[in-house]
């Protein structure tokens, strides 16, 4: 009698196989393609899932090279928060090269494309950078920064080199956040003026990885429950 190799779809997944689908769910909640609502459901789904059968579908609808859970076994990161810059520089235009705000504000964040070179402008307003899921052109990108009695912020992930070299009078320039990224990183270089207003330049984790601790500490908790409550139906048995 010889053993049949089982349906591809059929086989059991592994740890490492949910993981990699419930990373793709979070970069796609990052990226707008997933509201919370649905985010929770396909997450539910993926620790629920037991084979690769399961998997394949939670993923179908999300384009993106790689988006679908690869049936070929693979290596796994050491970090799975780890970013792969090569994934992050594309060619093209910059999605946008200027944001202005004269008694309003502007914002960019998500996925848009960086050039080499991004003025923003706030004149009584305010602005929002926020590079954490932004793509680049270039490995060298400078963030020019005027304010005019208003405020702007410039949000990077912990894994960029950033220099800040701004001059804030009757104002302030934050450079808390200079300091070097991981290899691969973009050198990003924040200057610019601030006249009686603010830039604040700040190291923030990205909404994916957010996202991923959220789910890791609410593993940690079920596990916990499923521990007492073993050990509690062991107590039971042992009464019995």
């Amino acid at each position: 009698m010889t053993d049949e190799q089982p349906h591809l779809p059929d086989l059991r997944a592994a740890d490492a196989d949910r993981e990699r689908v419930a990373e793709r769910l979070r970069d796609a909640v990052a990226e707008g393609r997933l509201d919370m609502e649905e985010f929770e459901e396909r997450l539910d789904a993926t620790y629920k899932a037991r084979t690769y059968g399961e998997l394949e579908p939670i993923t179908r609808d999300l384009p993106a090279v790689g988006a679908k859970v690869s049936m070929v076994k693979g290596p796994v990161s050491d970090d799975p928060a780890a970013i792969d810059w090569s994934e992050r520089m594309v060619s093209g235009e910059p999605s946008s090269k200027i944001g202005f705000a004269f008694w309003g504000g502007f914002s960019r964040k998500g996925g848009w494309v960086v050039g080499p070179q991004f003025d923003g402008i706030a004149v009584w307003g305010g602005g929002e950078i926020d590079l954490r899921e932004a793509r680049f052109t270039e490995r060298d990108v400078e963030i020019r920064c005027w304010t005019l009695m208003g405020g702007m912020q410039v949000i990077v992930p912990p894994e960029m080199t950033v220099v800040v070299k701004g001059f804030g009078f009757m104002g302030g320039f934050d450079d808390k956040a200079t300091g070097e990224g991981t290899p691969g990183s973009p050198r990003v270089v924040v200057k610019g003026f601030a006249l009686m207003g603010g830039v604040g330049v700040d190291r923030k984790i990205r909404r994916a990885e957010k996202l991923r601790l959220k789910e890791e500490r609410r593993r940690e908790r079920v596990e916990r429950r499923e521990e007492r409550r073993e050990l509690q139906m062991r107590k039971r048995g042992e009464r019995s």
